[in-house]
């Protein structure tokens, strides 16, 4: 486990808890403001500031590296001034024809095989253009998109306990995915830690409804309604199994260098450019109500903080923490959503949790620490099988 791996680690552990609290307070601006596909329009759109952020970077380290590039040819011109010093070479030519003829035969010779297959690694591993990481951010834009409305359709009909269980179903879609497309393998500890943490998730579930008799009513008041809501919460589980698995395959690539601030920034810009029209669709369809901006000030600011944390922030970092990982782990480290709640609300609430809920919770846990340590444990089953 490298350091990359352990940094990605922290990142997604990091983003949870900033999801945790979005999700809280997206779901108190729907009391107010019950547009999820403005939310989402916002919030993704704001990844566009990754870009300006991006191209300074760039012309920043080239400021540098012409100024460290002046300084060293100043060095060198003031070097040539200085009296030339006999060369201790020339002293014993003799004592150094023999080494050196065979070297200078071996510089004569054209580039061989080995030289083109340094060349080509040395291609294959240059950074892609900011064209190329254009294409690929307008390629899976619409994905993310679809995770992010779906989440917050699902927390606009249903609560917060309901959306996150249902979406830290993510695993399961990842896992499949991704032996689909070739990103990641499937062995018995990877199974394992889905299985492990798919029936904490059910566990949470079911001791979520015992626990609170005023929730379970609110919900049976209103069936359609938070059934619609969990099927929105599934489907965003669903198209983001597909996004973490692409992000991967396309770069996370350690022979072809993603700037990962770029491909944030291109998603942003491609919603911005190209999503907003699907406003009207989706009122015409009665999804979402008609089009209309917050009532008030506070609305306003609180919907432009959440959406910077919750989208702009969390998001990039989210995805690095994808890379550096692998998709499974960071699927799974979705789950860790309601243990983090969990906590939450025995802390600040003083909120009360029945048995099986709490062990549902250290399942989910449990599986994410199995997925982390999948390759190791899949290695020593295979030992012990054929010992």
């Amino acid at each position: 486990m490298g350091c990359k791996y352990k940094a990605g680690l922290f990142l997604i552990v990091t983003v949870v808890a900033l999801w945790v609290t979005s999700c809280e307070v997206t779901q108190g601006i729907f009391e107010e403001y019950k547009h999820p596909f403005a939310v989402t329009y916002l919030g993704i759109s704001l990844l566009v500031l990754h870009l300006p952020i991006a191209f300074f970077k760039i012309w920043l380290a080239n400021l540098l590296r012409r100024l460290s590039l002046g300084r060293s040819t100043s060095a060198e011109r003031l070097d040539s001034h200085k009296p030339n010093v006999p060369d201790i070479e020339q002293q014993a030519p003799a004592e150094r024809s023999n080494s050196n003829g065979s070297e200078s035969q071996e510089e004569g010779k054209p580039c061989g095989s080995e030289c083109v297959a340094d060349l080509h690694t040395l291609k294959s591993n240059t950074q892609l253009t900011a064209m190329e990481i254009a294409k690929l951010g307008s390629c899976i834009a619409p994905v993310w998109f679809l995770t992010e409305y779906f989440a917050n359709a699902a927390l606009a009909r249903t609560t917060v306990a309901s959306t996150t269980v249902l979406i830290s179903t993510s695993g399961i879609f990842t896992l499949f995915f991704g032996a689909i497309l070739g990103v990641d393998s499937i062995n018995v500890a990877k199974v394992i830690s889905v299985v492990v943490s798919m029936a904490g998730v059910a566990m949470t579930a079911l001791g979520k409804t015992w626990i609170s008799g005023r929730q379970h009513s609110n919900a049976s008041m209103n069936g359609k309604h938070s059934l619609l809501g969990d099927l929105f919460a599934l489907l965003s589980a669903v198209s983001y199994g597909v996004f973490t698995v692409l992000l991967k395959k396309y770069a996370g690539d350690e022979r072809k260098k993603v700037d990962m601030q770029k491909l944030y920034g291109f998603i942003g810009l491609f919603t911005l450019a190209g999503l907003w029209w699907l406003a009207w669709p989706l009122s015409a369809l009665g999804s979402e109500p008609k089009f209309a901006v917050p009532h008030s000030a506070k609305i306003t600011e609180i919907l432009l903080a959440n959406c910077f944390v919750g989208s702009f922030l969390s998001d990039y970092l989210w995805g690095l923490g994808i890379v550096w990982t692998t998709p499974l782990v960071a699927a799974l480290g979705v789950s860790l959503t309601i243990p983090l709640a969990m906590s939450a609300d025995i802390l600040i609430h003083g909120q009360r949790y029945s048995a099986i809920y709490i062990l549902g919770s250290a399942q989910v846990f449990l599986g994410f620490i199995i997925a982390n340590f999948s390759d190791w444990l899949s290695q020593k089953l295979k030992l012990k099988f054929w010992s």
